[in-house]
């Protein structure tokens, strides 16, 4: 098969082309606009590939999606490309209005005329794969699981964005016919990670010696998902999904944002102790929540184990341990990342 995926340079985006180069036969072109997360070093690893192939584009360009669908001619469009943080939606949602929701309506517009213009078996074998997040779902309580039929009550800019976009594959499969497949995911963490996240910045900040800032108590709970688990998931789903289902995709790994900080301090502290000794929990700083905080997200997944035959095959401390491991022996990477643009600072109190 031939894939596009849009966003093939971010976080989630470069770990679903590593592995497509890495266990299939699939020619994949990434298409990505190469914002401040999308990070051609996360390609490195394939980028001489002859099965891969890259173009810099906007998926809000509609010329420029038109031409690479014309030349590329893939059996399959993933879309990852997103603005997806949290907290910069609420300091600037007006990127994340156009990337996530004009940007989706373009590529599925684009997406469409060229599935018009294939024959029988080119549209057959087509499929537009939206990947989206159980932040669309809202906030559940102490208890219950999101479910694919879960009504949306999406509370930030980011998560009311990707609500939209999810709307528009919906139409667009309803009303046009256009064989699409959407995905949402819990949170992801894993190697390549943009350092603004979570479980990346308290890793860094802890090697660094710098403050581990948790929002309110840390009583926020999510569910976490290994990225290579979540790319192996997305290909087994575009080869094997129902055309016109969703599909929910989580790794079975509640935990509460203080513990997840806990545990990446006694792991740090274990791979890379401290020359005075002590341990990293002595960084932890309670900071000022973050506006409109979900108190939880917890994904059921059975309806992807139960049809595609899924299911995540890293527990969230063994996990956990590859992505510490892979920040110690990976410096250059998020060096650079350290030095320019973006320090590590908070983001998201605009309110």
């Amino acid at each position: 098969m031939r894939i596009l995926v849009t966003g093939g340079a971010g976080f989630i985006g470069s770990a679903l082309v590593r592995r497509i180069i890495a266990d299939t036969e699939h020619e994949v072109l990434v298409y990505d606009k190469l914002t401040y997360a999308g990070n051609l070093a996360s390609l490195a690893p394939v980028a001489r590939d002859p099965r891969y192939s890259f173009v810099q584009a906007d998926i809000c360009d509609a010329q420029a999606a038109r031409a690479a669908l014309q030349k590329f001619q893939p059996h399959w469009v993933m879309n990852l490309a997103a603005e997806s943080h949290v907290d910069r939606s609420i300091d600037a949602p007006a990127a994340f209005i156009e990337t996530n929701i004009v940007g989706a309506y373009t590529m599925l517009q684009a997406s469409l005329a060229y599935w018009r213009g294939l024959d029988a078996a080119g549209k057959s074998a087509f499929r537009f794969h939206h990947i989206s997040t159980d932040e669309v779902f809202g906030s559940l309580g102490a208890d219950g699981r999101f479910r694919e039929d879960t009504p949306y009550m999406p509370n930030s800019p980011y998560s009311a964005s990707k609500a939209g976009s999810d709307h528009l594959v919906r139409a667009w499969s309803h009303t046009y016919g256009l064989p699409t497949l959407l995905t949402n995911c819990s949170n992801n963490y894993g190697p390549y990670h943009f350092p603004e996240k979570l479980i990346p910045l308290m890793i860094l900040n802890a090697l660094e010696g710098l403050p581990l800032p948790v929002y309110g108590r840390g009583e926020n709970v999510r569910d976490w998902l290994f990225v290579e688990d979540h790319a192996e998931a997305l290909l087994a789903i575009v080869a094997a999904g129902r055309v016109g289902e969703s599909y929910n995709i989580g790794g079975d790994s509640e935990r509460r944002n203080l513990e997840v900080v806990e545990l990446i301090c006694d792991l740090v502290d274990e791979l890379a102790p401290r020359r005075r000794g002590g341990s990293r929990r002595d960084l932890i700083t309670y900071v000022q929540d973050r506006p409109g905080h979900d108190l939880r997200y917890a994904i059921d997944a059975s309806k992807v184990r139960r049809e595609i035959g899924w299911r995540p095959r890293h527990g969230f401390e063994a996990g956990l341990r590859k992505t510490v491991m892979w920040y110690l022996e990976n410096e250059g990477w998020w060096r650079d990342i350290r030095s320019g643009a973006y320090r590590g600072e908070r983001l998201g109190v605009a309110v």
